[in-house]
């Protein structure tokens, strides 16, 4: 009986050996696994405009962390200084900015920067506390346009795409400025302003052709536009990298995540007409 007893003692003491030691195993094999995602997370730091580029890219947080990319998101009070902030390797990436505008500053400073991908469109449009339609715009009339040259050129083309201003031909790119109106029958007057200053001046003068990103932040409603540009826009905000960066695995899928349908949706949801994707 003894003997019996003592057997059956052991067996149980091995049993649960057993379940220790594989107990033991699992916990063992579930660090690791945890050890290995935390060792493959990789933080993408990305400067971007506030509205909509910073909400857009909060949203897409989540999703890309379920692809191990930690998102950091800085913002900035100029958003001029995004371009030498990726120059300098301060960010991995900036999102504020369309094509055109790339193109020109490249062209002035020299950077060697990539395209990597279209998000978003924000249709330009023209915006007045004084009149409601296109026609009570009065001869000598004062219209506020961004001082950039970019944005500058895609206000005057706005402008002539409605008849009011014809620009010379051969214009190349995407560069003008009112000297370069060879037709203007109302007289109109500009006044060239800093983009993030075009709200303030709208009690001052007649209207303003405003970038929506600028609507947005400002508090005015993009559906208030008397007239704006239209969803085939060239001007789609892009993902802009150092050259050689576009090849790394993570910018390719981040890439990849904020052209995504759950992103898309989120946009159309968010901002209607006055953000459109571009993918």
């Amino acid at each position: 009986m003894n003997k019996k007893i003592l057997a059956l003692v052991l067996g149980k003491v091995l049993i649960v050996g057993v379940l220790a030691g594989c107990g033991s195993k699992q916990a063992a094999t579930k660090a690791k696994e945890t050890s290995t995602v935390a060792a493959k997370e990789v933080t993408l730091t990305v400067g971007a405009a506030l509205v909509p580029h910073a909400e857009i890219l909060n949203f897409a947080k989540p999703l890309l962390k379920a692809q191990g990319i930690n998102l950091v998101v800085k913002t900035l009070d100029d958003e001029a200084q995004l371009n030498p902030a990726l120059d300098e390797k301060q960010i991995d990436a900036n999102y504020f900015q369309h094509v055109p505008y790339l193109d020109s500053v490249v062209k002035e400073k020299g950077y060697k920067f990539a395209n990597v991908g279209k998000i978003h469109v924000e249709p330009i449009g023209f915006y007045s506390q004084k009149i409601k339609t296109i026609g009570e715009l009065k001869v000598g009339a004062t219209i506020g346009i961004p001082n950039n040259p970019s944005n500058e050129y895609r206000a005057l083309a706005l402008l002539q795409s409605k008849g009011l201003i014809k620009l010379k031909t051969g214009i190349a790119n995407y560069s003008a400025t009112p000297k370069d109106i060879v037709e203007n029958p109302k007289k109109l007057k500009f006044q060239e302003v800093d983009v993030a200053q075009l709200p303030r001046v709208l009690p001052d003068i007649d209207g303003a052709i405003i970038n929506t990103n600028i609507i947005l932040d400002a508090k005015i409603d993009p559906k208030s536009a008397i007239f704006r540009e239209d969803e085939n826009s060239p001007y789609a905000n892009i993902i802009v990298v150092r050259q050689g960066d576009e090849s790394r695995l993570e910018i390719k899928t981040f890439v990849k995540v904020l052209q995504s349908a759950e992103v898309k949706k989120f946009i159309k949801d968010k901002y209607g007409v006055a953000v459109v994707p571009a993918f």
